[in-house]
């Protein structure tokens, strides 16, 4: 049974717990947290501290926080030697002290307390200096019922690039979508099954293929009636902004 170690309690490390919780190879053994209130609901059910200096040994110590805090955390921890990873996207492997054995387990997903998640739809980028650790963490990883795949700091890096676009980005668009909708009292909601049927169209077909719309078309007339119809300036730019990217894209207007 691979031990672990959480240090953190957002909602990565929340997420991480709950689904090592559900299996029987992997154990818990500790939850580290500098505030020991957020920690308090899960108080008799794992071993909960605010004291690095009581760290238990483990197999693996979780750095589930903020990216800032990777750093300055692992030099503080008490021991050398030992496995310790953490689950960004954008921090290097290198940031983690160099007394340690330093890996990456990033899971490549968008993560609510409040929202159940499977974690057979997280795969996980496991990134390891050595390669007996990268077994430790892919294991960890298929245990909590993770597809896994290795990847090297370059590749984390654009992974988590690219994820800010289809999944933070996105959800402005959502949510300006959204803005538009109640200035008419129009409901979002009709919007909903189009937003599933677009996400479902890149599991079958690339982005590029899957692109419908005027700004594809070049139909200026279309384009020209939704910028009248936007009252908002900042909204107006994005707009302008995104249809003269797909225009480039799909060669509509020369670069």
């Amino acid at each position: 049974m691979i031990s672990v170690v959480i240090l953190g309690a957002g909602n990565v490390a929340t997420h991480l717990y709950k689904a090592i919780s559900k299996t029987d190879k992997v154990s818990v053994v500790q939850w580290y947290n500098r505030n020991l209130d957020a920690l308090k609901t899960y108080k008799n059910d794992v071993l909960i501290t605010d004291d690095l200096a009581q760290l238990k040994e483990a197999d693996v110590y979780l750095l589930a926080v903020s990216d800032d805090a990777v750093k300055g955390l692992s030099s503080q921890l008490p021991f050398e030697n030992r496995l310790v990873v953490h689950t960004s996207g954008s921090v290097g492997v290198y940031d983690i002290d160099q007394k340690h054995q330093r890996g990456v387990l990033y899971p490549l997903q968008t993560f609510s307390k409040a929202a159940d998640l499977n974690f057979a739809n997280v795969p996980i980028c496991i990134e390891a200096l050595e390669s007996k650790d990268y077994h430790v963490l892919k294991n960890l990883a298929k245990s909590i019922g993770s597809p896994t795949k290795k990847v090297n700091t370059d590749q984390r890096k654009v992974l988590h690039l690219a994820a800010v676009f289809v999944n933070n980005f996105t959800n402005q668009l959502y949510r300006i979508a959204h803005e538009i909708t109640e200035s008419e009292g129009a409901e979002f909601d009709l919007l909903k099954p189009l937003i599933l049927e677009t996400a479902n169209k890149v599991q079958e077909i690339s982005p590029y293929m899957a692109q419908t719309g005027p700004a594809k078309r070049n139909d200026k007339k279309t384009l020209k009636r939704h910028l009248k119809l936007l009252k908002d300036q900042h909204h107006t730019d994005i707009y302008n902004l995104l249809t003269t990217s797909i225009q480039r894209t799909h060669g509509r207007k020369k670069l």
